[in-house]
This record gives C-alpha cells, structure tokens and sequence, in this order.
C-alpha cells in the first residue's frame, strides 16, 4: 500500500463502541513507530488513549486533536483515533484527510451492520478504506471465518489479518503500554495480531 519511507496518515473509525477502535489506533501507532516517529492523536470524546498513556508510558508521542495541529509535522507517520459515531460532514473530513480509514468491527450482527452502514456513508466518497475484524473468539467458534466470508463476498476491502479475542489487551490498558510490553502468555500473539495488520499498511 505504501512504500517504506513515505509518511502515513491512518484514521480509525466507527459507528460502534466495544470494536477496539483506540486499541487499534493505538497498536497500529506502535507498530508505526518501528518504521519512523509517529504521533498518536486522540480525537474521542472518551479521551481513552489519553488515558491509556497516562496510566504508563507508550513508545510514542499521544496528544488530542487541538495539539496534532502543532504537533503533526514533527512526525513521519500520524495515527488518529476519531469521535464514535462521526457525523457524515466529520466522516467526509476524516476519509479525505488520510491515506487510509481502517473501520475496526467486531463479527457480531450488530458491530457488522454499523459497519456496513459507514461504508454505505463512504461509497460516495473519494476514500481509501479497509475493513478490520477485531474481537474475533477463539476456536470452536467459527464467527470470525464466516464474518469475513460475507464481507469478501460482498467484494469489500478488508485486511488478510484480523484481532484475536485476548484479556491481555485489557491488561495493557490498566497498565498503560502497548501489549508486546506485558508479560504474559498471550503477549506475543496479540502484538502479532498488530504487527501482520501493520505489515499490510506498511511492510
């Protein structure tokens, strides 16, 4: 999608609370930050990746949407975790102001469908969007497969990789760091989550 070397600007947004939107925006600003400074602006209402830095440390640099102005152009690659529910004027600033809108939703009816009412909003639009299964539970369930099914068939842009269903993104968040800083069993496989998705952004 990218060349190396090129700055990025990623927004993540949704319809829906609880599809892991700011531990999305978050992850994929540490991933980021691997490749070049990046800067993590938090535009929810909720302040929740703001509160997450201020429970710990995070590897790069959180500031809200009235600081990125100043800050933005000190950094290569620019991450921005939106408003819940943007209105169609906010979502049509969002979707023209970055190279890529990732829609994180989870692969229950009601994430999907709040999902699909965005890219219903976005068809209109000149956007580079792409879909992001998160939550996705663990075998025997089948949900996460058969989400991305109807989303592929339906001819959808969504990422090869998806978010697995892991308690260790809650911990990182008590404990304000990214999860590849936890110790715990599950670490590694939750950074991995992010570090396939990210390597799809940027290799």
């Amino acid at each position: 999608m990218n060349s190396a070397g090129l700055p990025m600007i990623v927004t993540i947004a949704s319809f829906k609370g609880g599809v892991g939107k700011t531990t999305t925006a978050l992850h994929l600003a540490a991933y980021l930050q691997t490749k070049a400074p990046a800067l993590l602006v938090d535009g929810d209402l909720n302040r929740s990746a703001l509160d997450w830095a201020a429970r710990g440390s995070l590897p790069f640099k959180v500031v809200d949407e009235k600081q990125g102005v100043r800050y933005a152009r000190d950094y290569e690659h620019i991450v921005i975790d939106t408003p819940a529910r943007p209105t169609p004027e906010d979502l049509k600033t969002l979707a023209q102001g970055c190279d890529l809108l990732i829609l994180p939703s989870s692969p229950d009816a009601m994430a999907l469908s709040a999902m699909l009412q965005m890219v219903e909003a976005l068809y209109s639009l000149q956007s580079n969007y792409r879909i992001l299964l998160t939550v996705i539970p663990p075998a025997p369930s089948k949900v996460g497969a058969e989400s991305r099914a109807t989303i592929e068939k339906a001819g959808l842009p969504i990422f090869k990789s998806d978010i697995r269903r892991l308690a260790v993104f809650q911990k990182a968040a008590l404990a304000g760091v990214p999860v590849n800083a936890i110790k715990d069993p599950y670490a590694k496989a939750a950074w991995g989550c992010y570090t396939a998705v990210g390597k799809e952004i940027l290799p």
